[in-house]
Formats: C-alpha cells, structure tokens, sequence
C-alpha cells in the first residue's frame, strides 16, 4: 500500500516562502512521476509541479514557474516544493500525488493514482 504524507504548510505573508515535502512509502516510486497539485475553496484541482524519480525532469505549470522548484531526495522517498514569492492567490491545500508515468499526460490529477491528506498553504496580503 502506497503512503504519501505532506508536511510544511502554513501561514505566511506575500512575497515570503515556504517549502513542502512529501515523503513516500510502502512500494517502488523509480518508474514514476511525483505530483504537487493545489485546491482554493471553491475552485477546481489545479496542476502545480511534477518530476520524474528517475531523470529527474521536472514540468511547473506556467503560474508558479520561476517562483517554484520541485526536486526530489530518492534515498528518502521525499519529494520537495520550494515555494519563493507567494502570492494570495497561491492559498489552497496543496496534495502530493504519484502512479503517473511520465508524459504528455503528467498534468492532469486523472494520470496520478495515490495521494496525499493534502496540507494548507495560506499567504496573507
């Protein structure tokens, strides 16, 4: 069984930053991508950030590109969000997914098939 728990949300004001990770356990991740994916109330799912455990390729959506940097520690099953110049509108809860493989495909939540609790990233004004 596949486990993935997030950890390093929380409160910050705008322009600061903020890191996540998301360690994984219980099964092989080598062939597959890992997913950051953020939720605002009342919005839809929305692609962040991907990288491939074993390339080390990386894929950022074209919001949080310049200001967020995925990498990956595979000897600790752990991947990272490097948040830098937050801004209001990155508040959401932010979910780590994987069971994707890389491709075409990498951004959308349907290609992933194990997630995160999620945690709550919010940036005041």
């Amino acid at each position: 069984q596949v486990q993935l728990v997030e950890s390093g949300g929380g409160l910050v004001q705008a322009g600061g930053s903020l890191r996540l990770s998301c360690a994984a356990s219980g099964r092989t991740f080598s062939s597959y991508a890992m997913g950051w994916f953020r939720q605002a109330p009342g919005k839809e799912r929305e692609f962040v950030a991907a990288i491939s455990w074993s390339s080390g390729n990386t894929y950022y959506a074209d919001s949080v590109n310049d200001r967020f940097t995925i990498s990956r520690d595979n000897a600790k099953n752990t991947v990272y969000l490097q948040m830098n110049s937050l801004k209001p509108e990155d508040t959401a809860v932010y979910s780590c997914a994987t069971g994707a493989h890389w491709g075409p495909a990498i951004g959308a939540a349907s290609s992933y098939e194990y997630w995160g609790q999620g945690t709550q990233v919010t940036v005041s004004s």
